[in-house]
């Protein structure tokens, strides 16, 4: 398998810059998630990472080697696309054999059939090995993709999004299998995406990029709890870290949207600030000193996500689906003062970072 390390990258593309002074490095053995929204250098960085776009500035180091110069063939990379990219005319056992048969290549007959077995029994496909693609379905095709590259046993595994076009409960039961896939393989995974659950919940480490910049970089743990500046608390969570604006007095938080509430935070008397806290940290409960309307209930099965409207303030909270509530109801709330995070309200900068 293999290290990666960016160094300084720039990508400009005409007017548009797609990438800005990227520092990246993602362990031997790792599943790194990039996260992102469209448009904010994802998929550049991957095509980097593959030798398939130049950098305009900076370097491309894998196992400490510029490969700047190399191309695609020589860095021994596999790339997953959200599009399947298989031969529709061949079989299953065709479009898996197909790598293993270029030139550069030239593996023997016998160790072919092992690797393509081995494959096909790792993602469930054997049965389909002698079936054409284009008679599969959206998730075999997925697996028939991912299988294409496992077989080659390339030094990196490099995937664009690719259960995004998947329905709901297919793409659950494959963010477990590539996930058990790769720490089976203990391969180097680098894996892009705009969905946070797959963030979370599939990557050793997350990066979070924002218009072509690394915001932030940590465990999925790290950044949940601990987000650096407030485009990763919104981007990390679901439902999102509640934002609300104001400013400290007396030892309390006094939100711009009219209600006080206590936080254990330090911050300078009067400095306007931003305070972030998540749903789960937050309470329904008689007697608590802030006051909302309930304005919509999602159920979930074991917990319900309430959305309250407190003055101008739209605030998120879950809650047990034992508990009863009607829309427009009258409740008293409040919050962890340990899980208040201050945010500077001018740069959205934690002020945790920031000193």
């Amino acid at each position: 398998m293999a290290h990666i390390a960016l160094k300084n990258i720039s990508k400009v593309f005409g007017a548009k810059t797609a990438l800005r002074g990227l520092d990246l490095e993602i362990e031997d053995g790792q599943f790194f998630v990039l996260l992102g929204e469209t448009g904010a250098g994802k998929t550049t960085t991957l095509r980097i990472v593959a030798g398939l776009e130049k950098p305009t500035e900076g370097d491309v180091l894998i196992d400490g080697v510029n490969v700047n110069e190399w191309g695609a063939a020589e860095r021994d990379v596999a790339l997953v696309l959200q599009q399947y990219s298989l031969y529709p005319r061949y079989t299953v056992r065709e479009n898996l054999e197909f790598p293993l048969k270029s030139k550069i290549r030239r593996v023997e007959a016998a160790d072919i059939e092992e690797r393509v077995n081995r494959v096909a029994k790792t993602l469930q496909i054997t049965h389909l090995l002698d079936r054409k693609t284009d008679r599969l379905s959206g998730g075999e095709m997925q697996r028939v993709s991912i299988g294409r590259a496992i077989v080659r046993q390339p030094r990196v595994f490099l995937m664009d999004e690719p259960l995004s076009a998947l329905d709901a409960k297919l793409r659950e039961a494959l963010r477990t299998e590539l996930k058990n896939l790769q720490m089976n393989l203990g391969a180097t995974f680098l894996f892009v995406t705009h969905d946070q659950v797959e963030a979370m919940s599939m990557g050793d480490r997350i990066g979070v990029l924002d218009n072509g910049r690394l915001v932030q970089v940590g465990t999925p743990s790290e950044i949940y709890a601990n987000p650096r500046n407030t485009f990763v608390a919104r981007s990390v969570g679901s439902p999102p870290m509640n934002l609300l604006d104001g400013s400290v007095s007396k030892g309390n938080a006094v939100a711009d949207a009219g209600f006080a509430l206590p936080f254990a935070g330090k911050a300078s008397e009067g400095q306007p600030v931003t305070f972030g806290i998540r749903p789960e940290d937050m309470f329904l409960e008689a007697g608590a000193p802030a006051e909302g309307a309930v304005h919509d209930i999602e159920n979930h099965g074991v917990a319900k996500i309430v959305t309250l409207r407190a003055g101008d303030a739209v605030i998120r909270l879950t809650t047990s689906a034992r508990d009863k509530l009607a829309i427009d109801e009258t409740v008293r709330f409040s919050w962890n003062p340990e899980k208040v995070i201050l945010f500077d309200k001018s740069t959205g900068l934690s002020l945790r970072h920031s000193a």
